[in-house]
């Protein structure tokens, strides 16, 4: 059994053989990520050591103190958090092999197309068509928001491959590569004035049956692992006291005495302490990862992180007075990442505004609280067993 002094030693012994100071990044994360230490809890051989997840904290530690370059996990959030516990989960050992590696390296950028113009709080009532042709799919379909596309490699794909059954079933779960014939993002521009999410059209895009996670009509399930883990990733990162959107709104508290008003700081005093909460809950839900899988609590965590980095980006405005109303920068950009605390206050008030729709809105959030979390009867639904082809549209 891997132990948090094995895992220093093993650690040391890899900034031994690649001293950060000399070693090229993207060579020390390929080290780094065959020694066993990129997720300790996975597989030996696919850069873990079988070892508990709660030591990961270990060698996360002995390499930041050493200064050892990280793999920008903002950049590559959606392969990390979402595509690679799926394909851990459901992939075959050939594509585990193919896949993890660059992903977690960050060779490969990774997207999601999920979500369509017409079925985006009602996933699963998607249309993307996806028809078997010997050992090959040819998918013609729309996904919207879909963020990094424009940077993307490969992409976590779902689509329907038999309209005769209820809409959960007949859902079919892929790898689809973004350099492929057929593909085309196109960008939307945001009320930041940036482009991070896309809209993606597939026409006549052909993906082989190799690429397929799970069983044909699985995709549903596949699909759950998924956007659990993608709520975990979103609402349960871990972040030091005062990190995150509350961290610049107390600093300009220390820094500006001249804006406090009783008020103000009534309200500020109660979202530091709902951060803080949000923050050690975050934690706690970490520690239940160590012994399985992601629950539906990880959409209670996604729930409240909307509402508080709305209501902190609110109250930064209000804070600021006149200059809360400045904005720095219109440009139309596609950007790599999000950087919430790298930017002004008025960045920040208007990109929160997608935290309620983004990895699921807050309705269909409060629906999965009610029904998985606090066991409330389910809500009327009238389409389960009908086929697909047959719902209205």
């Amino acid at each position: 059994m891997t132990d948090a002094a094995e895992l220093r030693t093993r650690t040391r012994e890899l900034l031994a053989a690649h001293p950060p100071a000399t070693t090229e990044p993207i060579d020390f994360l390929k080290a780094r990520f065959d020694a066993g230490l990129a997720w300790v809890h996975y597989p030996v051989g696919l850069g873990g050591l079988a070892a508990p997840r709660s030591l990961q904290p270990v060698v996360d530690a002995e390499l930041a103190a050493a200064g050892a370059p990280d793999n920008d996990p903002r950049r590559i959030g959606i392969g990390l958090g979402m595509a690679a516990p799926t394909v851990l989960k459901y992939g075959t050992e050939e594509q585990k092999r193919r896949f993890l590696r660059p992903l977690w390296v960050g060779e490969e950028v990774w997207c999601q197309l999920f979500s369509e113009p017409g079925a985006g709080s009602d996933l699963a009532a998607l249309g993307t068509r996806a028809v078997r042709d010997g050992d090959t799919w040819v998918v013609d379909g729309q996904k919207v928001w879909t963020s990094s596309a424009h940077l993307a490699r490969w992409a976590i794909l779902i689509a329907r491959t038999d309209p005769g059954l209820p809409k959960h079933q007949g859902i079919s779960y892929f790898i689809c590569d973004m350099t492929d014939p057929g593909v085309e993002v196109r960008p939307l521009r945001q009320i930041t004035g940036e482009a991070e999410f896309n809209e993606v059209f597939l026409t006549g895009v052909r993906i082989p049956d190799a690429h397929r996670l799970g069983e044909v009509g699985a995709g549903w399930k596949v699909a759950q692992t998924t956007l659990m883990n993608e709520r975990v990733s979103i609402g349960g990162m871990r972040i030091p006291r005062e990190g995150g959107m509350i961290g610049p709104v107390a600093r300009t508290w220390r820094e500006r005495p001249e804006l406090r008003t009783h008020d103000l700081h009534q309200r500020l005093l109660t979202l530091w302490v709902e951060a803080e909460v949000a923050r050690l809950t975050g934690e706690r839900l970490r520690q239940q990862l160590v012994a399985g899988q992601p629950g539906p609590e990880g959409s209670g965590m996604k729930l409240a992180f909307a509402r508080l980095n709305q209501e902190i980006s609110g109250l930064e405005v209000e804070l600021l007075g006149p200059d809360g109303l400045l904005y720095s920068d219109w440009t139309m950009r596609r950007p790599e990442l999000v950087d919430f605390t790298g930017r002004d206050a008025g960045y920040r008030y208007l990109r929160s505004k997608g935290n309620s729709i983004e990895g699921g809105t807050s309705e269909v959030l409060l629906n999965i609280v009610a029904e998985r979390v606090l066991g409330l009867p389910a809500e009327p639904r009238n389409d389960k067993d009908v086929a697909w082809k047959d719902l209205a549209r």
